[in-house]
């Protein structure tokens, strides 16, 4: 058996070209090579048969997540569009001269066009906040056929085919309470007009491994499984598809204390071999200093879930997200805060992301994007983090035992490597 100094060396070498071996649920195909060698200044390889692809995308206005799973199976997690203004929000990424949910759709295509796919598989919204499914208003243009406004989510759906939507609200809208907002509104007459149209529209089903079940585009001898943890406060006991309810009644709450929109968030758990990665939207932690126990979802969440090789920091290192208990959980090699706002990350969320009393090892954290101000007010840990500004694409081999992440340009749509790692172990 080869030293573990050895044994990194030969998986060092996943990143140089070798073949797959044949697919077990799809029809022979000629094996394919990983992905070219990265490095800084070059452009990001082409997504390969076999790998899994995590694309966290920086566009300066929420979130957006392309997941390339090994057979070729597209989903994009939330494609936010938030009105926040320049004082607390970084420039647009690129720029301004399109809409953030133009952008992104622009990127899902250019990357699934590189790997020979067409359209979307699945799109998940995780909950109906504007920083998630893109914010509305009168001057926001309409679609060509004016059953609703072009921004975030319904922009990307303007540019590529979705075959299937999902999310935590569908069909009534209304649990905890039924969101009066013009976002909220056009979100929901877009999903109205997918219906209308015989599109595909499904609730998120917590427990399940088999809603996002994979489409086999692609010949692949890779294992893979999307969980679905959490969402509306159930959440996934890890055994078969059993799930548990956190919430209270909502009767026996005061209004004040029902349970927010973050925290009903729809959380996932991707696993390709050994790997595994964690995302919860918006998903929070905040008890209120211990009075409202059950508003921590993402701590048995993350006990669902985790441990893991890689997990978002969810509601963007917000100072309600990550308590201690969700970090020493989850426990990964590598964190991703989905950041842009002034306030993004919030200190303590640095400081437990990058304490070995939580949890032993290193660790490397990623950041979409840091204002200047965030940088300078949090210095003493924003200087720790591997990056602050870039896509964060994080590739897992085909055998799920190792992965490495690549940040590239998004001031430009070339896709230039500003930053590799090393091949990191699972």
């Amino acid at each position: 058996m080869a030293a573990p100094n050895d044994r990194r060396r030969l998986l060092l070498g996943a990143l140089l070209p070798l073949a797959l071996g044949p697919s077990a649920r799809a029809a022979p195909a000629a094996p394919a090579s990983v992905p070219a060698p990265e490095r800084a200044g070059a452009a990001l390889a082409p997504w390969q048969p076999g790998w899994l692809d995590i694309h966290h995308i920086a566009t300066g206005r929420g979130n957006a997540t392309l997941v390339m799973l090994p057979d070729g199976t597209s989903m994009l997690i939330d494609a936010g569009a938030s009105f926040n203004e320049p004082e607390v929000s970084v420039a647009p990424r690129p720029n301004a001269s399109r809409r953030p949910g133009e952008w992104m759709g622009r990127y899902v295509r250019r990357h699934l066009g590189r790997a020979g796919l067409e359209g979307l598989d699945y799109l998940l919204t995780t909950h109906l906040h504007p920083d998630h499914t893109g914010d509305a208003d009168a001057a926001t243009p309409l679609a060509p056929d004016g059953a609703f406004r072009l921004s975030g989510v319904t922009d990307v759906a303007a540019q590529i085919a979705i075959g299937t939507v999902v999310d935590r609200g569908y069909p009534d809208y209304d649990f905890p309470a039924r969101i009066a907002a013009p976002f909220a509104d056009n979100y929901r007459a877009f999903i109205a007009d997918r219906r209308k149209a015989g599109l595909r529209v499904e609730a998120f089903r917590v427990g399940s491994n088999e809603q996002f079940a994979g489409r086999a585009h692609r010949a692949t001898a890779s294992s893979f499984e999307v969980r679905n943890i959490a969402a509306n406060g159930v959440v996934w006991t890890g055994t078969g598809s059993a799930t548990r309810q956190l919430f209270p009644p909502l009767e026996t709450l005061a209004r004040a204390d029902w349970p927010s929109e973050n925290a009903c968030s729809a959380a996932i758990r991707i696993a390709s071999g050994r790997f595994r990665y964690f995302t919860a939207g918006d998903l929070t932690s905040y008890t209120h200093d211990g009075a409202l126990p059950w508003h921590d979802v993402l701590g048995p969440a993350a006990r669902a879930a985790g441990p893991v090789s890689v997990a978002t920091a969810d509601h963007h290192g917000m100072f309600d997200g990550l308590n201690p208990e969700v970090v020493r959980t989850l426990r990964p090699r590598a964190w991703v805060i989905p950041s842009w706002h002034i306030a993004h990350p919030d200190m303590l969320q640095l400081e437990r992301m990058f304490s070995e009393r939580l949890y032993p090892g290193p660790r490397a954290v990623f950041a979409t994007t840091v204002m200047r101000e965030n940088l300078l007010a949090n210095g003493r840990l924003t200087r720790k983090l591997h990056s602050h500004d870039g896509h964060v694409v994080v590739r897992v081999a085909p055998d799920g035992e190792s992965f490495y992440v690549a940040v590239t340009d998004n001031g430009a749509e070339d896709d230039k490597i500003k930053l590799v790692t090393e091949q990191f172990m699972v």
